[in-house]
């Protein structure tokens, strides 16, 4: 308890999944958690009776929506000190029926929302001296998947973090990325209906079962905390052991 005591952490993607759960055990250790979501019933339902957690509704790939949302949160709590880029979308479209607006959608929402949580909010980080960032990716972005918007969008968030990590470094601000594997939440809801898919991912992971949303969160806090205070630019892969072979 109290690993983040006294922090205020923003974490996007905060009404369902892993995000959730983030959101949750942020809270729990003391945190002051501002949920960010596009679903702004849902942001209500799960923490409307939280004392420590505000909501704020959010489309990550709007510029002019981060900038208002930060704005409120710096208005409000006075500062950010972690930053949690988790919100994201999925695909299991076959290649050749990939459209330019399903790689569009996939790269605003997965790739350009971390480009712009961390435009808005490392100008105020920088301001303290301090900051951590913790940018969600995935597995995909690490193996041959197959050729698909949704591994090329979170590609794209692994590039963003190393630059950002090295640009922000002598700010005080520290920046690393997290690649889960298959997680059980909401967004693979498609997989688990397809039992024999779902059945192979298993089979082919070494610890042999699916993820669940704490196994990414307890990770996402130690590197959030300042128990990571020398961690910088890494690469933490949750994947049950899924890109070791």
């Amino acid at each position: 308890m109290g690993r983040l005591q006294d922090k205020i952490a923003f974490v996007t993607g905060g009404a369902s999944g892993m995000g959730e759960m983030m959101v949750k055990l942020f809270a729990a250790e003391g945190a002051t958690v501002v949920a960010a979501d596009i679903n702004e019933a849902a942001l209500t339902e799960k923490w409307g009776s939280y004392d420590n957690v505000t909501t704020v509704k959010l489309n990550v790939t709007s510029d002019e929506e981060w900038g208002t949302a930060v704005k409120t949160v710096i208005d409000k709590l006075g500062r950010i000190d972690i930053l949690i880029n988790n919100a994201g979308i999925s695909s299991e479209k076959p290649v050749n029926d990939v459209t330019i607006e399903d790689w569009r959608r996939l790269s605003d929402i997965n790739g350009f929302g971390p480009f712009l949580g961390i435009k808005h909010v490392t100008p105020f980080m920088k301001e303290a001296g301090k900051g951590s960032i913790v940018n969600i990716s995935s597995y995909t972005a690490l193996v041959g998947m197959g050729m698909t918007p949704y591994s090329a969008s979170k590609g794209s968030v692994r590039a963003i973090s190393k630059g950002a990590a090295a640009g922000y470094g002598s700010f005080g601000i520290r920046v690393n990325t997290v690649f889960p594997g298959v997680i059980e939440t909401p967004m693979v809801a498609s997989i688990k209906e397809a039992k024999a898919a779902l059945e192979g991912l298993i089979k082919a992971t070494p610890l042999k079962r699916l993820g669940q949303p704490e196994d990414v969160a307890n990770a996402v806090l130690f590197l959030a905390s300042d128990e990571a205070s020398y961690i910088t630019g890494a690469e933490l892969v949750i994947d049950g052991g899924f890109s070791a072979q």
